[in-house]
């Protein structure tokens, strides 16, 4: 545990239930997929804290008395970040056709729309 505690854990989730706060509360698409985003950036610090070894060193050579932090959670997230900004663009790429569409990003302006047709 590093010297700030669980600061970082109640970091997480504070970033955690703020973007689930902006999926849930907002109306606009791309206020939802900000959300989205800021959701997931808490899942990679979370991640990232847990792999984080007090005193480690990065696995280079092979001595066994050495302390050395796992480099799996950082190559995870390294992963999981690429994915993100794919499926940021694809929901970005969705909400430009919807505004051609139907002429809006508020989601109940289409919901209503649809009723209507």
């Amino acid at each position: 545990m590093s010297g700030l505690g669980l600061a970082n854990y109640w970091m997480v989730i504070w970033l955690m239930m703020a973007g689930f706060y902006i999926v849930i509360a907002r109306p606009n698409l791309i206020k939802k997929i900000v959300g989205l985003n800021i959701f997931q950036v808490s899942v990679f610090l979370l991640y990232l804290t847990m792999g984080k070894v007090e005193g480690g060193t990065p696995p280079i050579g092979n001595d066994p008395a050495v302390l050395y932090s796992n480099p799996l959670p950082s190559v995870l997230i390294l992963t999981a970040i690429v994915v993100g900004v794919a499926t940021t663009a694809v929901g970005l790429a969705l909400v430009v056709r919807i505004h051609e569409e139907y002429g809006t990003i508020e989601e109940d302006e289409i919901q209503a729309e649809d009723a209507e047709a």
